[in-house]
């Protein structure tokens, strides 16, 4: 950065350079493309929320709530929220629009960008992008297997390796709370030597402690969900277990896994990759059963899962992505330059991506900006080829070069052939 300027980005966000979008719209293009062979449809949310949709949904005792969400207040008074993920908003929409009456099974995904005041960290931004997918109205653990095989399916296109599907099952309701009991009196003895944010869990939240990287060493002998569930419970971890081998998808059972929302129900999983650290999860995701009934709407199963964007550009293969157009056009007079202009809309109005000096250039500097335009044909015109109503069609990487009529459906049809 050179010493005369004034301002930089703010802490925690990230600024995206050309070269950089190329990468994000590669990674864009590539779930939407998986989204519509999954058959979900993209949804896009306001940047803000009421602060209320979040405390009921996410839960006023999570870390989210407590210490992340970036709130304010407008001119009329009302507590608005920057969104620090999506299902809220995604639920808040399905029942706004009354979108259960488009079918009782529906299937959406956003790319969107989501705020969370923390510390930024390695892939962890204060400003960052996430996509995410929901599957609104199926009770079943097939639609929790699809959702994992969507979101591997995306990283193996994007050439992400290495990720290991993390899974398990923390109950519903009714079982929980035999395991709540007994996971309290077990930490009862040992709360004196937690830390602070658990300790204050212990009271507000205490499944979260399960979740907390300072102590989960102290947590091997704890009960764990999966000893207490239900039978209900039981047979939907074991159905999941089973379409997850029928996929082929190879995961790991832990015990301890339960993910930060309080609006988890049984099925939660995470993706991990031992390269991003401490802060190993990519995304993650699972079942929200009663989240729909608790917001207003009539009672509807659903799961989903997010995945943070900006981790997994850190775990993409770096392979440069080059920008480049179909046509630039040299002029080597000021005539010539003219018709180089007409002719260059025309081009565009035909479907190609197409350039021209406007600098007043020599050819030879023209020629060097069609190189670093990373152009595939370069259209040359001088006195000769007005004279003759042609232009020199140069295929650049052959550096193959032929005279064409100055028309533009002879110029398509060259480029073509």
């Amino acid at each position: 950065m050179g010493s005369d300027v004034e301002f930089s980005n703010v802490k925690g966000t990230r600024d995206i350079l050309p070269e950089d979008a190329l990468v994000w719209r590669r990674i864009e293009e590539v779930i939407r493309k998986k989204m519509r062979e999954y058959n979900y449809q993209e949804l896009q949310m306001p940047t803000f929320e009421y602060t209320e949709l979040f405390r009921k949904s996410t839960g006023k005792d999570t870390d989210v709530f407590q210490k992340e969400m970036y709130t304010f207040k407008d001119k009329g008074g009302r507590s608005l929220a920057l969104k620090p993920e999506g299902t809220p908003s995604v639920v808040r929409m399905y029942l706004q629009h009354g979108m259960k009456s488009r079918g009782v099974f529906q299937k959406f995904y956003y790319i969107e960008r989501m705020f969370r005041q923390e510390k930024p960290q390695k892939g962890r931004l204060r400003e960052f992008r996430s996509f995410g997918a929901e599957a609104i109205g199926s009770k079943s653990a097939l639609t929790d297997a699809e959702l994992i095989k969507s979101a591997l399916d995306i990283m193996d296109e994007l050439g992400i390796k290495g990720i290991e599907v993390k899974i398990n099952s923390i109950g519903c309701q009714k079982c929980r709370k035999e395991f709540m009991k007994e996971f309290k009196k077990f930490l009862q003895q040992k709360l004196d030597s937690l830390c602070e944010d658990c300790q204050r869990r212990f009271t507000t939240n205490p499944m979260r402690i399960m979740d907390c990287k300072v102590d989960k060493r102290k947590l091997i002998d704890a009960p764990v969900p999966l000893d207490y569930l239900c039978d209900d419970c039981r047979r939907h971890f074991s159905e999941l277990e089973k379409h997850l081998d029928y996929l082929e998808i190879d995961y790991k059972v832990d015990t301890f896994l339960a993910r930060g929302l309080d609006y988890y129900t049984r099925t939660v999983f995470e993706f991990i990759h031992s390269e991003l650290g401490a802060q190993d999860a990519v995304g993650g995701g699972g079942r929200y059963d009663g989240l729909i009934k608790f917001l207003g709407g009539k009672d509807a199963p659903a799961s989903g899962y997010a995945m943070g964007m900006d981790r997994m550009l850190l775990l993409m293969p770096k392979v440069k992505e080059y920008r480049e157009i179909d046509i630039y056009i040299v002029t080597l007079d000021v005539k010539s330059d003219i018709i180089g202009w007409e002719l260059l809309y025309k081009l565009r109005e035909n479907g190609f991506s197409a350039d021209k000096d406007c600098l007043g250039r020599s050819p030879k500097a023209q020629f060097r900006e069609a190189d670093r335009q990373n152009a595939t044909w370069t259209i040359i015109i001088g006195g000769e080829e007005r004279k003759k109503g042609v232009v020199q069609l140069k295929r650049m990487k052959t550096g193959k070069q032929k005279e064409v009529p100055l028309d533009i459906e002879a110029i398509k049809r060259e480029i073509k052939c």
